[in-house]
């Protein structure tokens, strides 16, 4: 199990330099280890059938980090990283203003191809959702719909992805088998190693260990935590803890008349230990939330 202790930044040189899936280099003269937002949110507000459900959000997601978002049920979490990606396309009666920069790329841009926009930005869901195939399609499956079609780098990417997730040497004498024959916190796995296959810069992850048992919490926890440098990880976590042990930076949600709100945002550290804002402190140490 992953300590409880502050999860390090990594050097954003490094993170340029070995992140194969970054759009373009660090510009000359970065110092190490200052961040460098891979996400630029700018008074993003969010509303079904008009009701507001998030207001006013501003924020930077850094290349390279975890970023933990944290705060109690109904404060707009999971609003906000569905917008990452445009899932919130999908719902009915759902409005978003304002502005979300990935790399620079404006993702409301009228050309934009938002398949493509999912492909660098994957998402996670709570629960495991393995499709009702073999493992072998779970991973080829999306491969193919993005133009891969060649039988060799099929099978390159589905074990390299297994193995990213370190499920390899646990399903490879059964690729043909459903993947819904999986443990929970395989198909959790799984789940990510899909994502994975289809080369994406940034992975958003909606309580991903919510739904799993303690021990393959414990090993999809470290997983996540050894994506990071390699990729932007946004997770949505309501265990505190959790967000302590993994995250390079945090931002606390709450909910004002029913409409979420970004109360704080910074290093991980920070949040934890010396909050800036009375409501941050109250809900880290327990008293509210």
């Amino acid at each position: 199990m992953t300590q409880d202790k502050e999860a390090p930044t990594p050097c954003c040189n490094e993170v340029a330099n070995n992140n194969a899936y970054t759009l373009g280099p660090i510009e000359a003269g970065t110092p190490c280890c200052e961040p460098i937002p891979a996400i630029r949110v700018q008074n993003l507000t969010l509303s079904y059938n008009k009701q507001p459900a998030l207001d006013n959000i501003s924020l930077d997601i850094y290349r390279g980090c975890i970023t933990a978002l944290i705060g109690p049920s109904g404060c707009g979490k999971t609003s906000f990283l569905s917008s990452l990606n445009r899932l919130t396309d999908l719902i009915p009666n759902c409005t978003v203003t304002g502005s979300i920069e990935i790399e620079n790329t404006d993702i409301h841009a009228a050309n934009l191809d938002v398949q493509a926009l999912r492909r660098r930005v994957g998402m996670i869901f709570q629960k495991p959702n393995p499709f009702p195939l073999s493992i072998r399609r779970n991973i080829q499956m999306p491969l193919r719909e993005h133009g891969v079609k060649d039988h060799v780098m099929l099978e390159n990417k589905l074990q390299a992805a297994l193995q990213d997730v370190g499920l390899w040497d646990e399903v490879k004498d059964r690729l043909d088998s459903s993947a819904l024959s999986l443990s929970g916190g395989q198909q959790q796995r799984l789940c990510i190693a899909r994502a994975l296959a289809l080369a994406p810069e940034i992975l958003l992850m909606d309580e991903p260990c919510s739904a799993l048992d303690p021990l393959s919490s414990a090993v999809v926890e470290d997983l996540i935590l050894s994506l990071s440098g390699r990729y932007t990880v946004v997770i949505v976590t309501h265990n505190l803890a959790q967000a302590r042990r993994i995250a390079n930076y945090a931002g606390f949600f709450w909910a004002k008349e029913r409409t979420g709100k970004l109360v704080e945002f910074g290093r991980c550290q920070q949040i934890f230990e010396s909050p800036v804002h009375e409501l941050t402190a109250a809900y880290v140490s327990g008293a509210r939330g």
